[in-house]
């Protein structure tokens, strides 16, 4: 099938005829609650509703560091590869014609209709990059710490895993914490800052999802300390709010608790192609929070058709996005409390199980709600990267990047 970049020529023609730019100072960002119980995000008192990509641009064949993606230049012309180096392979030849002009991924996510990306943890972040996602892309940040999960910031060794009832560690988690917020606090890229990710739930050494933490043994020890890291958040920023990123909702009842000072709940969900069942009534009626889905998306291959399935990923995601539209204070029909989602993710990430070089179709694979009954973890992405030839440049964009161009993201739903 041969694609068509319709909108998105005239979008990054206009990108670069600008030459200069406004800058603007950081902006004041908060959950406002509305007359009839209803919540909002907004950003300098404008309305905001999180249109989220989990953006990276990993090199096939190798394992990334943390937010490498932000340095990586391959081709040695000062720019970032992915972000600004990118073409679009739309006749699926694999080679860049004379027509396919390099775009960049940053204006390929403007042109979908993106207005924020989710960095997981704040790690060797190229603040200039990011400035310019901002100022010439008008996107935004949640910027991310891991609290622990994957052993990040803790300090603690793999094979023990993350305690949040050791002192030690917690010292050096809520150092994370301190030193994310006072690098980045003033920045005007900042939407939000994440504690964790999925750290109530153990996760699986098979496939990604291991957190490796004692969080689901320990709850109420890991709810006080999410509080104790939103308040030192709050002493140092009073201008972003945090949330927590979870799997599940069986720490609902620890935050409630334990951790008043969150502003909002994050869930990694993938609960199928209708949306997210009762999370959105079961936060309003336990915690009364906001809800951000700060992942959800469904995975291109088909292990049943043996090839790639993009006719039901669109499905998918079409069905979990109207969701999160239903249940926003945008629509009388839900809960009034969803304030957006973060898509997972960007592109295929070959690395995350087995080989590094090979596309796995069965290594990493998890059970799921999906017209094979089965995710696999390394084909989540909006575009492939083809055979991985000319990797980290080549974008294959699937057919579910247009329904968010053209049709889910097209419009503003806060207008």
């Amino acid at each position: 099938m041969i694609k068509h970049l319709r909108p998105l020529s005239i979008c990054i023609a206009i990108l670069f005829l600008v030459s200069s730019v406004v800058f603007a100072e950081t902006s004041i960002v908060t959950f406002v609650k509305t007359n009839n119980g209803n919540w909002k995000l907004t950003v300098d008192d404008k309305d905001y509703f999180i249109k989220g990509m989990a953006y990276s641009a990993d090199k096939i064949g190798e394992r990334p560091d943390a937010n490498e993606w932000m340095w990586e230049d391959s081709n040695y012309n000062g720019r970032a590869d992915g972000p600004y180096n990118a073409w679009v392979d739309l006749n699926g030849d694999g080679f860049q014609d004379i027509s396919e002009k390099t775009v960049g991924d940053f204006a390929l996510l403007k042109a979908m209709g993106v207005n924020t990306i989710r960095i997981y943890h704040a790690e060797k972040i190229n603040k200039d990059l990011l400035r310019d996602l901002y100022y010439t892309y008008g996107i935004r940040v949640i910027m991310g710490n891991y609290l622990g999960a994957y052993t990040k910031g803790s300090g603690a060794h793999w094979d023990v895993g993350t305690d949040y009832t050791n002192q030690e560690q917690r010292i050096k988690m809520k150092e994370s914490v301190r030193k994310m917020v006072l690098e980045h606090k003033d920045e005007p890229y900042v939407l939000m800052w994440m504690l964790g990710n999925e750290n109530d739930s153990g996760g699986s050494q098979a496939n990604s999802t291991k957190t490796n933490t004692n969080a689901v043994g320990n709850p109420e020890a890991f709810a006080k300390f999410v509080n104790e890291a939103a308040i030192l958040i709050k002493s140092i920023d009073q201008n972003h709010p945090v949330g927590v990123c979870n799997a599940t909702t069986k720490f609902l009842p620890y935050y409630k608790k334990f951790s008043p000072a969150l502003d909002f709940l994050g869930f990694n969900q993938y609960s199928g192609p209708y949306g997210f069942g009762s999370l959105f009534n079961r936060v309003k009626t336990d915690n009364d929070l906001p809800v951000l889905i700060s992942e959800f998306g469904c995975d291109a291959y088909n292990s049943k058709l043996k090839r790639e399935d993009e006719r039901f990923q669109s499905k998918y995601h079409i069905g979990a996005w109207r969701d999160i539209e239903k249940n926003s204070a945008y629509n009388d029909a839900g809960a009034g409390n969803a304030v957006g989602g973060v898509v997972y993710c960007w592109l295929d990430k070959w690395w995350l199980v087995g080989s590094a070089k090979v596309h796995d179709t069965e290594l990493g694979s998890w059970a799921g709600p999906k017209n094979d009954n089965t995710f696999h973890d390394e084909w989540f992405g909006m575009s492939s990267q083809g055979n991985g030839k000319h990797s980290p440049f080549e974008r294959r964009l699937r057919d579910v990047y247009y329904v968010y161009q053209e049709v889910l993201w097209k419009n503003d739903i806060t207008k």
